[in-house]
């Protein structure tokens, strides 16, 4: 019930969710493919979904990624494209970075944890135990600074008709790990749903948009290449798909290498110089 001291509130401020583009990849001859991510700001506090590559890639690429990785995916080091930059420039410091959301593990997605080492890292269990085993694909230097890292092993509720996860953040909104496996063991989307928007990112179960619409699509090839289980990848695309077939109307999704689904505010790899 409303009182009459109510009016008198300071207004409660609102979720913002900011889409990011938090570094750049580009291996001629393939198109360039960006790091498209979430900033979810709250007030002077932030969640992050995934942190593309950060500040210690740039000033250790070789220890931090390796010269295989880099060369293969095209690696670009823009200071301006990581997440601590875009922080700064909301004039927040790092310290405001109370969480971070993990799709996986791969280079090109843990870069920016360690520029935030107080940070909650939130992950399926299986991914976990991929980072932990010491799996080739990942470094382990990117994690040398010690993650606080948050495990979720159980699908406990669907959202939208996917298996999902329930992550336990202090936000004005619903925020779930989707169930999403094949690129890697313990891959995972994130779905975040507040009373006005419904939105999910896929993270890599697909490169490109245009895989939900052509199986054959030519980047499939790639995709295959990457994956540590590719039947699970084939299948998570293919709930993807239905997906996109039966919510296009009331839920947005992305993923995040595909630059057709960037916000136009965002300046794509031209505007840079990578160092």
């Amino acid at each position: 019930m409303k009182s009459d001291n109510d009016d008198n509130l300071p207004e409660q401020p609102m979720l913002e969710i900011i889409h990011a583009n938090f570094g750049w990849l580009h291996s001629p001859p393939l198109p360039p493919a960006s790091c498209h991510g979430l900033i979810l700001r709250h007030a002077e506090k932030v969640v992050l979904v995934d942190t593309g590559i950060g500040m210690h890639d740039i000033e250790r690429p070789l220890e931090r990624i390796g010269h295989e990785a880099i060369d293969a995916a095209g690696f670009q080091f823009i200071r301006e494209c990581t997440v601590l930059s875009q922080i700064k420039k909301f004039g927040l410091s790092a310290k405001a970075v109370t969480d971070i959301v993990l799709t996986h593990g791969d280079h090109d997605h843990v870069g920016g944890l360690a520029d935030f080492p107080q940070a909650r890292v939130h992950v399926s269990a299986e991914e976990l135990v991929e980072i932990k085993a010491g799996n080739p694909r990942y470094n382990p230097e990117q994690f040398s600074h010690g993650v606080n890292w948050i495990d979720y092993a159980a699908t406990d509720c669907e959202w939208l008709g996917l298996p999902s996860r329930k992550i336990d953040l202090d936000v004005d909104a619903e925020v779930n790990l989707i169930w999403l496996p094949g690129h890697t063991l313990g891959h995972c989307g994130v779905a975040i749903e507040t009373l006005k928007n419904k939105l999910l990112y896929v993270g890599d179960a697909y490169y490109l948009r245009a895989e939900l619409e052509n199986s054959d699509h030519p980047v499939g090839e790639l995709a295959t290449i990457r994956a540590e289980d590719n039947a699970a990848r084939l299948d998570s695309l293919r709930r993807l798909t239905s997906f996109a077939t039966e919510h296009t109307q009331n839920a947005d999704f992305f993923g995040y290498h595909d630059i057709s689904e960037l916000p136009d505010y965002i300046p794509g790899l031209e505007a840079f110089k990578p160092i």
